[in-house]
């Protein structure tokens, strides 16, 4: 029996030995879940992180983006603003000939109204500033066929301005122009002896009331 007994006790360490390993197996099993989930719980704890910096950073890029438009528009409307005050030549590229007052039989008045810009027939003629266009036509626009084709606009403060000889007119009575803009095309209509614009300023709408062009505009900083 003794002899028996003693058989079974090796195979029962055997057995405990293998309990023992699978043991310690199991618990390091455990031990590097717990690690892997650590690691992972780590990782996610991060992310807020790093998501905020992310969100902040992309807030201060709006905000200046925001704040760069905001400038631009400022300087547009600053621009728009001193284009609206200012006076312009109504043409460019151009030789004065005929000057105000200037005598001569080819005038009703037997001196000259306004100021001669020469140019090539169809050059641009633009608005000398902004306005409301209140005359347009042939016949000088009402003012006699010495004008031919013409254009008067109306600048507010009993200031108007007056283009003449046009071989097109691009306006109609009524129309809001700002300074700057086409309004014709220079020409050679009406009493003219060559394709020149006839330019001036007057204080009422109409024919006879006209001042010096050119020491109107040079008053309004424009060296014509």
């Amino acid at each position: 029996m003794s002899k028996r007994t003693m058989s079974h006790r090796p195979t029962t360490s055997i057995f405990r030995k293998r309990a023992a390993v699978v043991a310690a197996g199991l618990g390091m099993t455990a031990a590097l879940g717990a690690g892997a989930a650590f690691a992972a719980d780590s990782a996610q704890g991060a992310l807020p992180g790093v998501s905020a910096s992310s969100v902040e950073a992309q807030a201060t890029a709006q905000a200046k983006a925001a704040a760069s438009a905001k400038e631009a528009a400022a300087k547009a409307k600053e621009a728009a603003e001193k284009k609206a005050a200012s006076w312009i030549d109504p043409v460019k590229s151009y030789k004065l000939s005929a000057g105000y007052a200037q005598g001569g039989g080819m005038w009703a008045s037997g001196k000259h109204s306004g100021q001669d810009f020469a140019v090539p027939l169809g050059t641009d003629v633009m608005a000398a500033h902004g306005g409301t266009v209140v005359k347009t036509g042939g016949n000088g626009a009402g003012d006699g066929p010495a004008y031919g084709n013409a254009v008067v606009i109306k600048h507010g403060n009993g200031t108007y301005s007056q283009y003449a000889h046009l071989s097109r007119v691009d306006v109609h009575v009524g129309q809001s122009v700002t300074t700057g803009q086409h309004i014709a095309k220079s020409g050679n209509t009406g009493n003219s002896s060559g394709p020149h614009l006839h330019f001036e300023i007057r204080t009422t709408p109409n024919y006879g009331s006209a001042v010096n062009p050119v020491s109107f505009l040079h008053s309004k900083g424009v060296h014509v």
